[in-house]
């Protein structure tokens, strides 16, 4: 679960530059917060991200223990051009991983969370 201060906007990059689904988005008036669930496929058959908005409140400290989401992609290159060409922040472009060999990139959301592009290796 991610708080996010501003909701249609979280919802915009995670659906419109990241290409997930808005999968079911509820709210609790009495409790003035909604809870929107994102994903790239059903919540019976893949993970999902719950964005917390509490109406009142907009903006949060990210604090030191919150690390990234990583998220598997086919071509960590094509994912990053399609994240800026969707107006999407890329804060480090593709490439080898120091220390290693696997591709990464990693992108920022509207709220400055960190997301981790992995390009699936070829068996």
């Amino acid at each position: 679960m991610l708080r996010v201060g501003n909701l249609d906007r979280s919802l915009a990059f995670y659906t419109d530059v990241l290409g997930m689904k808005l999968l079911r988005r509820s709210d609790y008036p009495d409790g003035k917060f909604t809870l929107a669930f994102v994903g790239y496929g059903s919540e019976a058959e893949t993970a999902v991200l719950e964005l917390t908005h509490n109406w009142e409140t907009e903006a949060y400290d990210l604090g030191s223990g919150y690390g990234h989401i990583a998220i598997e992609v086919e071509d960590a290159y094509a994912a990053c051009e399609a994240t800026n060409a969707r107006g999407g922040k890329v804060t480090r472009p593709a490439g080898p991983m120091k220390h290693g060999t696997t591709v990464i990139a990693f992108v920022e959301d509207p709220d400055g969370y960190k997301i981790e592009f992995i390009q699936r290796k070829m068996h």
